[in-house]
């Protein structure tokens, strides 16, 4: 099956949620820096703005990583899509109704004979005989559903 890879759902969601991790990461790595520097500098910094600045931001470096990471993989696939050849299209003759075929004329049918010997009636009647006395019904015997 060829696909195309603008075509592919996963390709766009490995992209979008590629883009929105790197994005999310960059927001979180910006606002979070800018906090602790202004803090820092101004010499009003607590505990709380520089230990959990520094912890947000390894978040969203992580963030930015994978984002990265997912894009890259994105171009990747892209570029192997492209080197890749395409399939030559396939040439399908059109179909000629007025030719003859060499099929079998639908009058004509084959009969199968159905072989039954004395052998297969007597089993059953052995079988019915053997099944006697343990329910009294001979569907509950040969296990057959009645409904």
């Amino acid at each position: 099956m060829n696909k195309s890879l603008t075509r592919s759902i996963g390709f766009w969601l490995l992209l979008v949620l590629s883009l929105a991790s790197a994005g999310v990461g960059g927001w979180l790595i910006a606002g979070q820096i800018g906090t602790m520097t202004s803090t820092l500098l101004d010499g009003t910094a607590t505990g709380i703005e520089v230990y959990v600045g520094q912890s947000l931001v390894v978040v969203g470096a992580a963030l930015l990583g994978a984002g990265v990471i997912g894009i890259l993989i994105a171009v990747g696939l892209s570029a192997v899509q492209a080197l890749l050849p395409a399939p030559a299209p396939v040439v399908v003759e059109p179909i000629d109704w007025n030719a003859e075929s060499d099929a079998v004329d639908d009058n004509e049918t084959t009969t199968v004979e159905n072989d039954t010997t004395d052998t297969d009636a007597a089993k059953t009647a052995e079988d019915d005989e053997a099944q006697k006395g343990s329910s009294g019904s001979t569907a509950t015997a040969t296990k057959i559903s009645v409904k």
